[in-house]
């Protein structure tokens, strides 16, 4: 059975820095493009930052681009989203979510090709 299990998220003020943590269980980690996403209240969600099987391409929402960046470790099954200066609008629940490679330096920022989906953490950042 396939668990994404997210950790990190926090209530700071904006400006503040936070790292986030999806730990992956049940499957081939190496082998999946891992991904965060984010759903903010009353929105729908939307794709944060993906990165390819071997850490080697990374591609990122103009939103947050310069300020997250999503790095993974293959050895523990985990990807993480370091996020600097962080602002209001980034208040959201992020969910990562993992799908199937055949390639070692795809990426994709499509919520329908991702197959494994966590519960999400909860970011609040107050002005």
């Amino acid at each position: 059975q396939v668990q994404l299990v997210e950790s990190g998220g926090g209530l700071l003020q904006a400006g503040g820095s936070l790292r986030l943590s999806c730990a992956a269980s049940g499957l081939t980690f190496a082998t999946y493009i891992m991904a965060w996403f984010r759903q903010a209240p009353g929105k729908e969600r939307e794709f944060v930052a993906a990165i390819s099987r071997s850490g080697g391409n990374t591609v990122y929402a103009d939103s947050v681009k310069g300020r997250f960046a999503i790095s993974r470790d293959n050895d523990k099954n985990t990807v993480y989203l370091q996020m600097n200066s962080l602002k209001p609008e980034d208040t959201a629940v992020y969910t990562c979510a993992a799908t199937f490679s055949g390639s070692y330096y795809t990426t994709t920022n499509l919520e329908l090709e991702y197959r494994y989906w966590g519960q999400g953490t909860q970011v609040t950042v107050s002005s």
